[in-house]
């Protein structure tokens, strides 16, 4: 994803990252600066899951960002 887009969109992907892996701080999230890789290493040390596994849910969670369109397209 590129990451001007992440930059962007940050906020709402935080809050879809938070739904799904809550017990990751606030401070912790923003200490990614929306990183996936960064993202996915953190998941995996908190939660002990599978770095192919969070990849991949990471993964789509950006896709949806990705290929939605921006507000300002909207108006």
């Amino acid at each position: 994803m590129n990451q001007n887009t992440v930059q962007g969109k940050w906020k709402e992907i935080k809050g879809d990252l938070r739904s799904a892996w809550g017990r990751i701080t606030e401070d912790e999230w923003e200490q990614t600066k929306g990183d996936m890789s960064a993202i996915a290493g953190l998941i995996q040390q908190r939660y002990g899951q599978e770095k192919s596994e969070i990849t991949e849910k990471l993964s789509g969670l950006y896709d949806k960002y990705l290929s939605e369109p921006t507000r300002r397209n909207l108006n």
